[in-house]
């Protein structure tokens, strides 16, 4: 994995997977439960599961373990295999951020590198929409941020398949 700086508005992060573009764009957009920390959380109560709705108009929103939900991105593009945009509706103080014109967009790229290989870019781009305290989202790019998704990811796209 690797991050790559860019202009301070923008956050860059790659990972390499051993598996299909098709399989990873799948395991991304229909596991992502599996992928998002359940301690990335904005919720008063501790996440039971996190659900991304895998169509342009949907949203990305954590389930409480007492049924509260916390609609914290809406999906602007979904293109199997090789293209998913989500806003980011969380302001600088962590909270929701009600205004589309004050959020960031991330988006992400499964570029195939072979049959079984894929790449998948991860840009968090416009910070800066985000007003006043944006630069604490500049720390995205470390440890406890983007990579830590990707980490996540890799392990869940290369888990074998258990056998019939």
């Amino acid at each position: 994995m690797s991050t790559a700086p860019q202009d301070r508005t923008t956050l860059h992060v790659t990972v390499t997977v051993n598996a299909a573009v098709e399989h990873a764009f799948r395991v991304f957009t229909e596991r992502f439960d599996e992928i998002k920390p359940r301690e990335h959380n904005l919720l008063a109560v501790p996440v039971e599961r996190t659900v991304l709705e895998p169509r342009v108009g949907g949203t990305v929103y954590d389930v409480g373990i007492d049924g509260s939900t916390c609609t914290w991105a809406r999906v602007l593009a979904f293109e199997p295999p090789h293209r998913l945009v989500i806003s980011w509706d969380i302001s600088p103080r962590w909270q929701i951020e009600p205004d589309p014109a004050r959020t960031s967009e991330v988006e992400i790229r499964f570029v195939p590198e072979s049959a079984e290989r894929t790449r998948v870019d991860l840009e968090h781009r416009h910070l800066d929409r985000h007003g006043a305290g944006w630069h604490g989202f500049t720390d995205l790019d470390t440890a406890d941020g983007w990579p830590l998704y990707l980490e996540r990811f890799r392990a869940a796209v290369e888990k074998p398949t258990p056998a019939p």
